[in-house]
């Protein structure tokens, strides 16, 4: 069964309070745009019958209407030809046609009533087509917007939540971390520095003092040396 089961109660719908009612309303749009326009389709094909079989009743009227001038005609020419009994019977037959013609233009008139009603159920369709599309399309839109939104305000909840919290102060004392252990190895490595260049100087200093040490025992003759040189020399005198 359709969401309509009558053309009035599509044209005469209150959208907004349908909507309202519905707790699927983008389904619901969906719905009455497939009801309106298979709908419309109908209306459009039994208005295009109507308007062929006003065509046909159209050229039914004309043939009569021939036949009425015809039969008049004749019956001008019976009674100028003094032939009254076929004047008489030509004057029938053209009340015949007249009461034929009555007819015809009746039914034509009611097929005109159909038709420009069927034309302006028409209209009021596509009408209220119109606006339960534009409705869908900003119903689509919303639904759209509040998903962005309902993504935007769960990313900005997980962000200002205990978690996240936590993760940015574990992420700054890891940085702290990091920080102190930098500043530690430039000292120390400083320090090393500063290390190496004392134990130099004072490595400089005992090999200094270790030379000059040298140094004077190797200029100053020992005692067993002396006395040798000189008994040399009074043997040789």
């Amino acid at each position: 069964m359709g969401v309509f089961s009558r053309l009035g109660d599509i044209i005469n719908s209150n959208i907004n309070a349908m909507l309202d009612k519905a707790e699927d309303p983008e389904k619901m749009i969906r719905l009455m745009i497939q009801e309106m326009e298979d709908t419309l389709v109908d209306l459009k094909s039994s208005c295009a019958a109507k308007m062929a079989t006003r065509a046909e009743m159209e050229r039914d009227r004309d043939t009569l209407l021939g036949k009425h001038q015809r039969w008049e005609q004749r019956a001008a020419l019976a009674v100028e030809r003094g032939r009254d009994d076929l004047a008489k019977e030509a004057l029938l037959e053209k009340k015949q046609c007249a009461g034929q013609l009555e007819y015809a233009e009746k039914d034509l008139e009611h097929y005109e009533g159909l038709i420009s009603e069927c034309k302006s159920n028409i209209a009021q369709l596509e009408q209220k087509l119109e606006e339960v599309t534009l409705k869908h399309k900003m119903l689509v839109q919303r639904s759209i917007h509040a998903n962005e939104k309902k993504r935007a305000r769960t990313v900005m909840s997980n962000a200002t939540g205990a978690q996240a919290v936590m993760r940015f102060g574990e992420l700054e004392n890891r940085i702290e971390r990091m920080e102190a252990d930098a500043d530690l190895a430039g000292s120390t490595a400083a320090g090393s520095d500063l290390e190496r260049e004392f134990d130099r100087l004072e490595s400089d200093d005992a090999i200094e003092e270790e030379l000059a040490a040298l140094k004077k025992t190797i200029s100053k003759p020992s005692g067993k040396g002396a006395a040798g040189k000189n008994t040399a020399e009074k043997t040789d005198g």
